[in-house]
């Protein structure tokens, strides 16, 4: 169904006289939307930091580990000696 030219007219008519009323409208729905957004990038963010954090810990447990297994290895050789 397509719309014919007088109810072209009428939008045009209606979008004119709540023009203003249209704009606030629009305005405020992109006020909404960055706030939205800015509260994932909040959170996106703070998970991001998160991940960090758990791949520090987990870096440094490893390390802490490859050093308990070293100590280890040099107390085998010095037994052996």
């Amino acid at each position: 169904m397509s719309l014919d030219q007088k109810d072209l007219e009428l939008i045009e008519r209606i979008i004119y006289k709540c023009g203003d009323d249209i704009a606030i409208a629009i305005g405020r729905s992109f006020e909404h939307l960055e706030e939205r957004i800015d509260g994932v990038e909040s959170r996106m963010y703070s998970r991001l930091a998160d991940v960090e954090e758990r791949i520090e810990d987990s870096h440094q447990s490893s390390v802490d580990c490859f050093d308990l297994i070293r100590e280890d290895i040099r107390g085998l050789d010095q037994e052996e000696v």
